[in-house]
């Protein structure tokens, strides 16, 4: 069909070509036939020409059109529609420069030079419609999520300052590990977290690919991700947004999200210490969930007394290893032949580091026995 329509559209090119300029050579070479007679002759001579040429010319187009629109097919609709716009933008710039360009009585400016500018233009406004579509698109939502907390009072409003102003938290959002961890959908169950959280759909494919890993171990944690974030939409009261966009000059995940923060004003998520930094360095808010449970740890003081279970050997000689519900490990001393058993230790110290709180302690056995 697609074939057909070429060639009907080159015949009826080639008729065209030859009503409007054959004539004018048949008069050139001292033809003697009427106009009309020589508008027919110079019609059927030129779609003759262009039908013998079809042999050549048609299976070219019929393929440039067909990858034209598998390209166009499979091209997102926010890629195309911003790229259409931002075209039709820079057409209609060139129209108005071009109406100037008109008046100079120089010929190659008044006819070549328009050609140029449009050209060049259009393909500004296409290319600049096209790239910058993400940032287009959260304008749009985040003049339409404005709109509608103005209407609608919401619970994610929040007292500025004395003078009673109202403000709308930022947005969070969530990058692959702290999906992953899994401790996210308990904070934002217990009220704590406060604004929308934002999925990016590149975050999504990111957890996709991993719960589709041949590793193991890779595979749940990728699973345990997509639960989570169905709980998150589901069960936690909380306001779930994808975000649809992604940033194809960009490779990395952490990078898109460091760009999309910047672009939304938003707040990353994250329990990944080098992600941290990154943001801090780019002046880009940040909550680590790691912080976060250091924060919350109980506070254990010098001579505190508390009951452990011993499980394994510590790294210096009769040294045991102990951990509280939280994570916390209790360094016993002298706890090595308690493995195994649950006993009363004295705190002697506290030690915070970078990776979390650690604990020294003795048993207490050992210390009445002093």
């Amino acid at each position: 069909m697609l074939r057909r329509v070429v060639q009907l559209s080159l015949l009826l090119t080639g008729g065209t070509i030859g009503y409007l300029y054959l004539p004018e050579i048949f008069t050139i070479f001292g033809g003697e036939l009427q106009p009309w007679l020589q508008e027919i002759i110079g019609a059927v001579v030129g779609a003759l020409i262009l039908f013998l040429l079809t042999f050549w010319l048609v299976s070219p187009i019929v393929k440039l059109l067909k990858w034209t629109e598998d390209a166009l097919v499979g091209a997102p609709v926010g890629e195309l529609l911003f790229g259409s716009l931002g075209l039709i933008v820079g057409l209609v710039v060139a129209y108005l420069i071009n109406t100037l360009l008109l008046d100079i009585e120089i010929q190659i400016v008044s006819q070549l030079l328009p050609i140029f500018v449009t050209v060049l233009l259009g393909y500004l406004g296409f290319q600049i419609g096209y790239k910058r579509k993400d940032e287009f698109i959260n304008l749009i939502s985040m003049a339409r999520k404005e709109k509608e907390d103005t209407n609608h009072e919401s619970k994610q409003e929040k007292v500025e300052d004395n003078k009673g102003s109202e403000l709308i938290p930022k947005k969070k959002i969530l990058d692959t590990s702290v999906i992953i961890d899994g401790r996210i959908a308990d904070i934002c169950e217990t009220n704590f977290l406060e604004g929308t959280i934002v999925i990016p759909h590149f975050v999504l494919e990111e957890l996709q690919h991993i719960a589709d890993s041949s590793d193991g171990l890779k595979r749940n944690r990728g699973r345990r991700g997509l639960d989570i974030l169905n709980r998150l939409q589901r069960e936690v009261p909380v306001n779930v947004e994808m975000y649809d966009g992604d940033f194809e000059d960009i490779q990395e995940v952490d990078s898109k999200l460091v760009k999309l923060a910047k672009v939304m004003n938003g707040i990353v998520v994250t329990n990944d210490f080098n992600l941290n930094k990154v943001c801090e360095f780019q002046g880009v808010q940040v909550l680590n969930i790691n912080d976060l449970a250091n924060a919350v740890k109980p506070v254990v003081l010098p001579g505190e007394e508390m009951k452990v279970q011993v499980i394994k050997d510590g790294k210096e000689q009769n040294q045991g290893v102990a951990y509280l519900d939280d994570g916390t490990m209790i360094v016993v001393e002298e706890g090595k032949g308690f493995i195994g058993d649950t006993i009363d230790v004295i705190v002697t110290s506290v030690l915070q580091t970078s990776a979390g709180r650690m604990i020294f302690a003795k048993p207490k056995s050992l210390e009445k026995a002093l």
